[in-house]
């Protein structure tokens, strides 16, 4: 055989460290019924269509993308919005189950 060594690689350049994910919550801008799929589309870092035609296909494929449509919309934590905002009946809804559901009443909107 040969003697020839190897090449050495070439010294690591030190990285900055990835870019943290946001937080899995519900989107306050990009929502069409809940906000789930817009905030699962910030959490993944991909556009928010490709999610809802993913819950479409689970809909058409057996109803499995209603069910967990909904149970993401009651999982997931309220959208960040500031307090002079209106708050709809379902949001509240949400908020209520959401509280419930986790054992905490610090994200339950007040009552109006």
């Amino acid at each position: 055989m040969t003697d020839a060594a190897f090449p050495t690689p070439p010294a690591e350049q030190p990285t900055a460290p990835p870019a943290a994910r946001p937080e899995a919550r519900r989107s306050a801008t990009d929502r069409m019924a809940g906000g789930v799929c817009g905030g699962l589309a910030d959490h993944l870092g991909v556009d928010a269509v490709l999610v809802r035609v993913g819950f479409v296909a689970l809909t058409l494929l057996g109803g499995s993308g209603v069910l967990l449509y909904l149970l993401l919309w009651v999982l997931l934590p309220p959208p960040l919005t500031g307090a002079d905002e209106p708050v709809s009946p379902l949001e509240r809804l949400a908020r209520r189950l959401h509280a419930a559901v986790n054992g905490s009443g610090a994200t339950a909107a007040p009552p109006r």
